[in-house]
């Protein structure tokens, strides 16, 4: 996933001569029309570890030779794990040719497709609203927002400005995942469970700051239908349960004690299989190419949708001292929050 190293751009940002194929930048490279991404929200590993594997030599063809060529660096404003990260971040993506901008307007001027990779999910409704307004097609990295009611408010700007919106953990592309949910491993299944690290942030809703990874490779293999959750909580461990339609029964073990990793089961009528390994970023850039080319999202927003209406019935359930939360219940209440 290495590419040609991109010199920086910066004497010449933005101007480039335009062919019908090709945007001629200011090195002696060039970077193919569409193909432009910019990101927004330097806070996070995930922007130089996505820019690192777009723009060094010897990327793989299936990134379609998309290069980060902008970047918008600020992300959280009071998360200190967060913002003591963005001036080593910004260092970093500029060996990489990346233009710094101050503001996403000038981002968007400079770029086709958008990362919104800022760590904090607060401000991700504030900051994608320009994106859809420009008609710029973006994927938003994990948490897709702060809260429930936002991330439903996304999703209606994403419909009202005709756009697509792609969000999604890479465990969701764990090494058997692909034959689980074509059933060509356990077969139709019945039950699922996931762990992975769950570091808690007093800023979001428990499970939305880290849990979501283990929770999306849940859903990867339960897909929607969830109808109740229930959660039994400790300072080390989380175990919540949710009831899926035809009384199917998917769990998720956030750790935050002892040795933690990724991974779980799918439970079927023909069989048990690991979910398998956890491959890095790689298997999930494709599938954003993938969505940057077709403009087709690989996950549904109502599987989205659901997914974090999943964590927030989880904490409602801690806050009940572990009793079953109706999903109904708690995703009507974020949509009356959404409306007002």
């Amino acid at each position: 996933m290495e590419r040609r190293t991109f010199i920086k751009t910066s004497a010449f940002a933005g101007v480039g001569l335009m062919t019908s194929d090709f945007v001629l930048g200011t090195s002696n490279h060039t970077v193919q029309s569409g193909r432009r991404v910019g990101i927004i929200g330097l806070d996070t590993s995930h922007a130089t570890a996505f820019t690192k594997a777009f723009n060094q030599e010897n990327a793989s063809s299936e990134f379609g030779g998309y290069r980060v060529v902008a970047a918008y660096p600020q992300g959280s404003k009071d998360i200190e794990s967060s913002t003591r990260r963005v001036p080593g971040y910004i260092e970093e993506v500029k060996k990489y040719g990346v233009e710094i901008v101050n503001t996403i307007p000038e981002l968007l001027e400079k770029v086709d497709v958008v990362l919104l990779e800022t760590n904090d999910g607060r401000p991700h409704l504030e900051q994608a609203i320009p994106v859809f307004k420009a008609g710029k097609t973006m994927f938003i990295d994990k948490p897709i927002a702060g809260s429930l009611s936002d991330a439903f408010a996304i999703f209606k700007a994403a419909k009202d400005f005709k756009q697509p919106v792609f969000s999604s953990s890479s465990l969701r592309y764990m090494s058997n995942m692909d034959a689980i949910v074509k059933n060509q491993t356990v077969g139709k299944i019945l039950g699922a469970c996931s762990f992975s690290p769950c570091p808690l942030e007093s800023t979001h809703p428990d499970f939305f700051w880290y849990g979501v990874h283990g929770i999306e490779a849940l859903f990867t293999v339960m897909g929607t239908g969830c109808q109740t959750v229930s959660r039994v909580h400790t300072p080390d461990t989380d175990v919540v349960t949710g009831i899926w339609e035809g009384n199917r029964i998917g769990t998720y073990r956030g750790l935050r004690a002892g040795s933690t990793g990724y991974g779980g089961y799918a439970f079927g009528e023909k069989g048990i299989q690991l979910l398998g390994d956890y491959n890095g970023y790689d298997p999930l850039l494709k599938e954003i190419v993938k969505y940057f080319q077709t403009g087709v999202s690989p996950v549904s927003p109502e599987e989205t949708l659901e997914i974090f209406t999943f964590m927030e019935a989880a904490d409602e359930s801690k806050r009940r001292g572990g009793a079953a939360v109706s999903m109904d219940e708690i995703r009507q209440k974020a949509q009356s929050l959404e409306r007002r």
